[in-house]
């Protein structure tokens, strides 16, 4: 069985008397240690399978498998609990609280962990240096560039030590300097073993940091296969 896996995975809304289909029958098989990229453009159904995959969506179709568990038959606990020790996730917008310091806004990551105070400061710090701002653990969010918010929204996913990293859009809202920086880390990562599924309208950057994209349209698989060299 694949360590990750969707099934027919369907996802549908409704608008009034209208029905918006985000996601029609997409079936991925997801190993760990993986780097998948998914591309598409807006409204080709990367955010709602990323949401799928999080537990913070209930398909309308088809099943999301982790680790041999399915999620929609987790009760509401246990996907909290799957979301709490399996999953980081990084978005486009970074969602740090302005009025807590860089590393307050990690430690609240290791909240519903087993974690006293000084255990939680002391992994808090361990993860800002991973991303190369020990020395910035200190500042609030707006003291820092857009590149290192995002690392420390990268260092609060990475502070659960999770198996797994949804990435959304992680380099949307950067310059091109930082969103290097920003994908390299997130490569770096990936060779370290964590599996990282990153969605992005951004073909160069899936090529360079992906070995595998997917493409969506219309929320349908239209190519599946191996980055080009």
């Amino acid at each position: 069985m694949p360590w990750l896996s969707t099934r027919d995975l369907r996802r549908h809304y409704r608008r009034g008397r209208h029905v918006v289909t985000a996601l029609d029958g997409l079936s991925l098989d997801i190993e760990q240690g993986d780097c998948l990229a998914v591309v598409g453009a807006s409204g080709s159904g990367k955010s709602t399978l990323l949401n799928l995959l999080a537990g913070l969506d209930t398909p309308t179709g088809g099943h999301v498998t982790f680790d041999g568990a399915r999620l929609d038959r987790m009760t509401g606990r246990e996907l909290a609990a799957y979301r709490a020790r399996e999953v980081g996730i990084v978005f486009q917008s970074f969602h740090l609280l302005p009025q807590h310091t860089a590393r307050r806004n990690v430690e609240l990551a290791l909240y519903f962990q087993d974690h006293d105070p000084a255990e939680r400061r002391r992994l808090a710090v361990e993860a800002l240096d991973r991303v190369g701002l020990a020395d910035r653990a200190g500042h609030a969010p707006d003291d820092l560039s857009g590149g290192e918010r995002q690392r420390v929204a990268i260092a609060r996913a990475l502070v659960k030590r999770p198996r797994l990293v949804l990435a959304d859009e992680p380099t949307g809202n950067l310059d091109r300097d930082n969103a290097e920086t920003v994908a390299n880390l997130l490569a770096d990562l990936n060779r370290d073993g964590l599996t990282v599924v990153l969605v992005t309208h951004d073909e160069t950057l899936a090529a360079r940091l992906a070995p595998r994209i997917v493409r969506l349209r219309y929320g349908r698989p239209v190519d599946d296969g191996e980055a080009p060299a």
